[in-house]
This record gives structure tokens, C-alpha cells and sequence, in this order.
């Protein structure tokens, strides 16, 4: 793993498209925009015909596009533990075991959260002075042991849970809005709009004091139910879903100008993607695009986990440049490690690109995984199932529909079918819909089932599964009593511990 310690994500795969550094230039300050549940297909860079993500265009003619970077996980909570922990969730603890392959988050009654023997990016980049904040949806666990200012994060404005509701406080109690460690209220997810002023509020006062800050930025407007604010609303050729992604992209322009106002543009690394694949199965009014990409979020095809990614660092990244390297959002981990001049943990397996594949102009695989199961894995143009599923005949048949308008025989399954003594293998280049199999007889077949093999035995010789956090759940644990219930009168009465295994239908 001494290879892993030597990455940097674009000091490494992008060599070419870095201007010459400025030797003895102060650490620079790192933005993480993820967005939730946006497809690939909803920048107008990557096609959208409505043309309505100006900033984020110019974002990526600015810097650099990244047509091929993944996601860890096809659903949020996984992904977004990856994110902060440079490693799969198989090996975070961010995966169930209850039934097979099954995705798992965490909503209001999980038991489990982030395991304390991880290590967030927050509280690495705390050794050398950052300091750091989320804005947004954090869903790594609501318990208090599991919020983000007990895992290395000095500040919080947002959830720690998806925004549904409301609820009636009988059968289950309102999703609560933290500002840092006390609730500001219960299910007024309008104070999370607009997305931009408290980013803005916080770069400013970093800038001030003349600290280097990581701001997680983890908007979840483009999650089910949508939303936007009056501003926006039917301003879109899309609905409301396409009212939030304007919303988001005007938010997105606010931050990059403010960052130019302030004159901290080229020493701020920016990253922009999403945490999984556009929720198709929400239907057209609540859903973005995965462009040409089969099915979507919680399926480990192409629509599922591919994601829009952009790279940003005006005098550090060459601007309009594109780079089809693979890569995946833990890349994003020792990225800014490296940028900080933080050596990587070494006493674990972290899941980044290695530096001596890409000097060999090779290729950095991309693992697929649902639950604790192996789906598939790419490594260069080529893609292996070993598994394909998209959802049981039981869902499928209630109108829950991972794949509409797209299923493909033999391949969008709604049973769980097991390939693993002879892998489905397409060429995503020629054909990224995933919808024709290589010929198990061709020489093609066979020269890229040998090298992916190799790399599915190593993968598995040294994986080390963490101990599952998304097993058991428990209504004792939701958000009866939040921190700051009391100021409000929001406080409730949680009712007796009754745990019992979650049931992950996915």
C-alpha cells in the first residue's frame, strides 16, 4: 500500500494538465460540492439539450471534465461514507447483511452510524489547521455519537436524514435542521435555501481569519420530493426537478464569484459530482438524467454509478480540459490529503488510484457493489457482472421500475441472477448502454475476462469486510429528542427499545 500514500488524484492521472505549481504557495482550501441523486446526463456539458446549468458549463470550461468517474455505492448513505473515508463501504461498515445484495442507508431507525474506527477526511485535515464544515444532508447516522462535530467537523448547517415528512410525531418524529450542535427546527427544510449563503458566510470568515477550510458541501434538493425555492420554481423546461438543478447551478456560480471576489480562486481546489445515479424510479417530475447510461440509482449499471464530475482550479488546472481516466469519488479522500501535505493512514486499505498503473497508461479498476456482494467490476473499457438484479418482481409488480423504458433480456433481471463462472462482459466504449454482451467465443471475451479475473483475486485476497453498521434498526432511535429540542419545545417521548433486523427490499 506504500503506492497508496504517493497519490494525488490530479497530480497524478492529470500530470499533463497542470500549470507549473508556485513553490512555497500556502495550502490550499478544498470545496467538495456533492449533490444527491443528480444523473450524469443533467449538465448541459454532458448534453442536456435544455441548456439550463450555465455555471456548471463554464465550470467545466474553466477546468477539467471527467466523463468516467464513479460513485462507491448506487444509494447515498454508502457513497457518501466512502467519500469521507477513502474505502468502500464493504470495508466502512456501510453495508447489510440481512438478504443478499440488498442496498442499505440509514433513514430515521437505524441502529447503526459511521464506525469510530474510521477516519474522516475532517479530522485528518484538522492536523494541519483546516478547518471545516458541511452544509447539507449528512445520513452517516443521527445518533449523537454519529454527527458530524463528533467526527472531526467544526461546523453543520443541514440533516442528519433524508427530507421526508412531515410526520405526525406519533409513528415516526420530523427530520430535525442542525445549526452546528443544536436543532434550529424540526422539518423547515426551507432554512436550508438558499444552498449558497451559508458556504459564502463561512469561506468569507475562513478567508478573514486566514485559515485553510474544507467546506462538504451536500445539497439534497435533487433528491425525492424535490425542491426549490419561489425564485426558481417553473422557471425550468423540466419541472421542478429541473427548477432545483437551476437552483443549484446559480448556487454553484455564487460560491466560484465569491471565491474570485475574494481573491482565493487559485489556491481553492473545487470538486463537483453527485452521490449515485438519477433516481429513475421516482418518474420524470422527480428525476434527472443518466444520459445514455442503462437504469439508475440503486442498480450497479452504468446509471447507477457513473456520475457528473468536475474539477476546478483556476492556474492549477488547465482550463477545458477533459480526462477519461477512471475514477471514483474515494479518489477524492487522498486527493485532498495529498493537497494538504498529509501523508495517508497507512494502517488500513484505502481504495484510491495507484500512481504507478496510471505512469504505465493503465487503468484503475472500478468495483460494483450492492451490499456485501461483488456485482461488478470495469477495469479499462471493458465491464464485468458477475451479478445482474434490478429490482424483485414484488417491487417491480407495486410499480417500482429501476430500468422504465430501458430493461434489457437477460441483463435487467428482476431475480437476482448469478454469473460469476461466466461473467457478462460489454465494451462501454462502443457500448455504454450496456445492452450487448461480448460473445462468450470471442478472443475479445476471453482477453478481458483473464485480465479482469486478476483483478477481481487480488481484490478479494485482501478484502477485510467491516463490521456492517446498516443491519438493525429500532423506532427507540429516531429523532424523538435532538439536541436543542428543549430551547423549542420539540422534545418527545421516545417509546421502548424493540429492535429488530431492517428489511432492505433493494
Amino acid at each position: 500500500m506504500v503506492a497508496l500514500t504517493l497519490i494525488t488524484f490530479f497530480g497524478a492521472i492529470i500530470c499533463c494538465s497542470w500549470t507549473k505549481s508556485i513553490p512555497n504557495a500556502p495550502t490550499p482550501n478544498i470545496i467538495i460540492m456533492l449533490m444527491d441523486d443528480m444523473g450524469w446526463g443533467d449538465l448541459g456539458v454532458f448534453g442536456q439539450p435544455s441548456k439550463e446549468t450555465p455555471n456548471l458549463d463554464a465550470m467545466a470550461a474553466e477546468g477539467m471534465l471527467l466523463p468516467n468517474f464513479y460513485t462507491a455505492n448506487p444509494l447515498c448513505s454508502p457513497s457518501r461514507a466512502a467519500l469521507l473515508t477513502g474505502r468502500l463501504p464493504i470495508r466502512n461498515g456501510f453495508y447489510t447483511t440481512n438478504a443478499h445484495a440488498r442496498n442499505a442507508y440509514t433513514p430515521q431507525e437505524i441502529v447503526g452510524g459511521i464506525s469510530k474506527d474510521e477516519i474522516l477526511l475532517p479530522q485528518l485535515l484538522k492536523t494541519k489547521g483546516y478547518v471545516s464544515k458541511i452544509v447539507g444532508k449528512w445520513h452517516l447516522g443521527h445518533r449523537p455519537q454519529y454527527l458530524p462535530l463528533k467526527n472531526g467537523f467544526d461546523e453543520w448547517f443541514g440533516s442528519p436524514n433524508c427530507h421526508f415528512g412531515p410526520y405526525n410525531d406519533q409513528s415516526k418524529p420530523n427530520i430535525p435542521v442542525y445549526n452546528n450542535s443544536e436543532i434550529k427546527a424540526e422539518n423547515l427544510y426551507t432554512n436550508l435555501l438558499p444552498h449558497d449563503s451559508e458556504g459564502l458566510d463561512f469561506i468569507l470568515r475562513q478567508t478573514k481569519a486566514q485559515q485553510p477550510f474544507f467546506l462538504y458541501w451536500a445539497v439534497d434538493a435533487t433528491h425525492a420530493p424535490v425542491y426549490a425555492s419561489k425564485r426558481f420554481l417553473g422557471k425550468s423546461q423540466r419541472g421542478r426537478y429541473g427548477d432545483a438543478v437551476m437552483e443549484l447551478d446559480y448556487s454553484i456560480g455564487q460560491i466560484l464569484k465569491w471565491l474570485r471576489t475574494l481573491g482565493i480562486d487559485n489556491n481553492t481546489f473545487v470538486f463537483f459530482t453527485s452521490d449515485n445515479g438519477a433516481a429513475v424510479m421516482s418518474g420524470p417530475n422527480e428525476s434527472g438524467s443518466n444520459g445514455p447510461f442503462l437504469c439508475g440509482k440503486e442498480t450497479t449499471f452504468e446509471g447507477g454509478m457513473r456520475e457528473p464530475a468536475i474539477a476546478w482550479w483556476p492556474g492549477h488546472i488547465k482550463e477545458g480540459s477533459v480526462n477519461f481516466q477512471l475514477a471514483n469519488v474515494m479518489d477524492l479522500f487522498t486527493t485532498s490529503l495529498v493537497l494538504a501535505g498529509i501523508n495517508p493512514p497507512d494502517d488500513r486499505i484505502l481504495d484510491g488510484l495507484d500512481l504507478t498503473p496510471v505512469l504505465l497508461n493503465s487503468s484503475q479498476p472500478i468495483f460494483y457493489y450492492r451490499g456485501n456482494e461483488l456485482m461488478a467490476v470495469r477495469l479499462g473499457q471493458y465491464k464485468a457482472h458477475y451479478w445482474t438484479w434490478s429490482n424483485s418482481w414484488e417491487e417491480f409488480k407495486k410499480g417500482i421500475n429501476f430500468c422504465p423504458g430501458e430493461e434489457v433480456p437477460n441483463v435487467t433481471t428482476h431475480e437476482q441472477k448469478e454469473h460469476t463462472l461466466q461473467p457478462l462482459i460489454f465494451h462501454l466504449g462502443r457500448d455504454p448502454g450496456e445492452k450487448f454482451p461480448l460473445s462468450v467465443l470471442s478472443k475479445e471475451y476471453q482477453d478481458a475476462l483473464s485480465r479482469i479475473s486478476a483483478v477481481v483475486q487480488q481484490h478479494k485476497d485482501t478484502l477485510v469486510p467491516g463490521i456492517p453498521q446498516l443491519n438493525m434498526c429500532d423506532i427507540a432511535v429516531m429523532n424523538w429528542a435532538p439536541a436543542g429540542c428543549e430551547k423549542l419545545g420539540k422534545c418527545l417521548k421516545p417509546p421502548e427499545s424493540n429492535p429488530w433486523k431492517c428489511d432492505w427490499p433493494h
